[in-house]
């Protein structure tokens, strides 16, 4: 079942880069008590994700972050290895926090799994931008079509600025 407005998003673990090289992150410690904007993407270096979607994001960090923002984050279908080595590329470096959910289990929790297997990808993570209180999915944009529409940036701000929240 697709996690929803008003739900708690699942417990689950997140791999991120650290200081110290790769850490497991639970899910509480990254969303409890913080506003977050998570996207979640098919995959780390794909041509829709890294030319259309991600960046739209690292272009609206300030004005996202104005809107009570705590983090922007952003989950994958990938390792962390990828992800981080995405991040660097795309100069997402300091302003997304990168999450990789190499195994699909936060995807497969929350019910935005994307079975790409007829396109050799695997298990993915459908696109999609949420805006999560305090643990509690708030805001959940998942596209339905190809492209980004539902979940960009743009949609997100406006989102965020019809709350009235600064």
């Amino acid at each position: 079942m697709t996690i929803k407005p008003g739900d708690k998003l699942p417990a689950c673990e997140f791999t991120v880069t650290t200081a110290d090289g790769p850490q497991k992150v639970s899910s509480d410690v990254i969303f409890g008590g913080r506003r977050v904007v998570l996207i979640g993407l098919p995959g780390a270096f794909t041509p829709t994700c890294s030319m259309n979607h991600l960046p739209g994001f690292i272009t609206a960090h300030d004005a996202i972050k104005s809107h009570g923002v705590d983090t922007i984050a952003c989950t994958a279908v990938n390792d962390i290895h990828v992800m981080k080595a995405w991040s660097k590329a795309t100069e997402a470096d300091g302003k997304i926090l990168m999450l990789a959910d190499g195994n699909a289990e936060f995807a497969r929790a929350a019910g935005l799994e994307l079975d790409l297997v007829a396109a050799g990808m695997g298990l993915r993570c459908k696109r999609y931008s949420m805006i999560v209180d305090d643990g509690v999915v708030r805001v959940l944009n998942i596209e339905t079509e190809r492209g980004v529409n539902l979940s960009s940036a743009e949609t997100l701000l406006k989102q965020l600025a019809s709350e009235g929240r600064a």
